[in-house]
This record gives structure tokens, sequence and C-alpha cells, in this order.
């Protein structure tokens, strides 16, 4: 095994952990965890996409748009459903977009300021303060670290037709495959030991979940590719940045959420914790 390997599965190990405490502690614990995600993913973003290097008033204020997502996030009205934070979240995107416009700075900021803040968002409305929450997060855990393990090792193991060679070279079909059918069995696994029946509704979820955690890695990629980067960052020790770890969990978690949001606000309760998705209440 080579160092670089042992360093990314010590990394990784060391990783896990933290965010498993922190997912089982839950509260305020989880959501300052989310928030340093959320401001970590922003810190990146400007950094590939060359606002650091500008200090301006544009990049300002994305830093502080994010900065009062995250803290609202952290302190909302326990009845809110989040609902409040991703309607501020709207607003700050559509304000950068339009100071960038007039500027001609371009949306790329105003998308950063999304993707990072509604990050923070919903991880923290998924995990909730309740147990159905925590099911919930680890449901979509156990399907994007399946997918992302699986895709790997299928993808080098059987080779076969590149899936995105314009976007990410390494990346085939069958890894894809196999990734998303991992998922759905370590989805799967979590809502039975939960004592949950499990149900074609679960395993479709699993399969959607699985499928979106690799577009976030396929959008992530494509970002960098864009602008020349190799990694977002060297934050963590044989893996990258933050960006690098979390893409594709961030973009199952953006479906859970809004899926749930809008499934909740069709059935009038908006209000509801959105990480009982799994359990149906």
């Amino acid at each position: 095994m080579s160092r670089e390997l042992q360093l990314r599965i010590v990394s990784a190990i060391v990783l896990a952990a933290v965010i498993l405490i922190a997912t089982w502690l839950g509260g305020v614990v989880f959501s300052l965890v989310a928030a340093a995600i959320s401001l970590l993913i922003f810190h990146e973003w400007t950094s590939i996409t060359g606002h650091q290097k500008i200090a301006s008033r544009l990049t300002a204020f994305g830093w502080a748009s994010v900065v009062v997502v995250a803290v609202e996030t952290i302190f909302r009205g326990q009845n809110s459903g989040y609902f409040s934070s991703l309607v501020i979240l709207i607003a700050f995107t559509l304000t950068a977009a339009v100071i960038g416009a007039i500027k001609g700075r371009g949306y790329w900021l105003a998308g950063g300021v999304f993707y990072a803040g509604l990050s923070g968002i919903s991880l923290t409305a998924l995990r909730g303060s309740g147990d159905a929450g925590l099911i919930g997060i680890l449901f979509i855990f156990a399907i994007v670290w399946g997918t992302d393990i699986l895709a790997y090792f299928v993808g080098r193991a059987i080779g076969g037709p590149k899936l995105a060679p314009a976007i990410s070279p390494g990346k085939t079909w069958s890894g894809a495959i196999g990734g998303t059918v991992a998922g759905v069995i370590a989805g799967s696994a979590v809502v039975m030991i939960s004592g949950f029946g499990l149900t074609y509704g679960h395993v479709v979820i699993a399969a959607l979940l699985s499928i979106f955690s690799q577009i976030g890695d396929l959008f992530e990629s494509f970002i960098k590719r864009k602008f020349g980067v190799k990694d977002s960052s060297h934050l963590i020790p044989g893996h990258g940045g933050v960006m690098d770890r979390v893409d594709g969990l961030v973009f199952a978690c953006f479906l859970a959420f809004l899926g749930t949001l809008a499934f909740n606000a069709a059935s009038g309760r908006l209000a509801s914790a959105s990480g009982e998705f799994i359990s149906g209440k």
C-alpha cells in the first residue's frame, strides 16, 4: 500500500469519526459543524473562481451573506422548518447576482453564496433534533459513502466507457452503476437496521440520492476544470479540500432537503422537520 493511500485512509477515518460523533450529538454541535463546512466551502469556492485575489465589496458581501445565513441557521426558531433560512439565502444570492451583473463580474460569486449557504442549511435541517433526523442523515451518509467507495473500485476493476470524459476522464459508466447499486444497498441497510419497514419508496429515494451525489461530484469536477484547479484546497491531507470530500454529500442533501420541503409545503406541513423523510411522519 502506497504512503499516499495510507494517508487518504487515515484522513478519511478521522473525518468520518468527527462527522459521526457530531451527527450523534446533533443539536448545536452538528449545526456548528455544518456551518463550518459551509464557510470552508465558500472559502474554497472564492479561491477556485479567483474572487479571493480581488479585494472587492462584492466578495465582502458574499462572505457576509454566508456568515449571516450560517448564524441564522444555527439559531433559527425550532418550528421554522428552515424555510426562513432558505428565503434569506435566496435574497442574498439574487442581490449578489445583480451586483455581479452590474459590475461585470458575472455570477460565480452568487453561485458560491447559494452553494455554500444551501450546504449548511440542508445538512442542519436534515439532521434536525430528533431520532428521525439522525436516521435520515445516516441514511444519506450511507448512500453517499457507499456510492463513492464502490464507484471507485468498480470503475477501476471493470473500466469501460467513460461517464463524462470532458469533465472527469477517470469516471466510467460501470463505476457509476456499481456505485448506485452500492448506495441503494447501504441506504436500505440503514432503514432496516433502524427498524423501519423497507419500502419501494426508500429504494427509489436511495437511488435518486446516489445519482445526485455523483452529479455533485461531476459538478465540482466541472468547476475545477473550468478554472484549471486540481484540488479545491490542501486542507485535508491526501484528499485535497472540503469541497473535494463533500461534493456528493451536499448534492444529495440538496435533493433530500428541497424535495422534503416541497412535499411538506404541498401537504400543508411546512414546519415539519426535513429529516423525517425516512419515517414518513
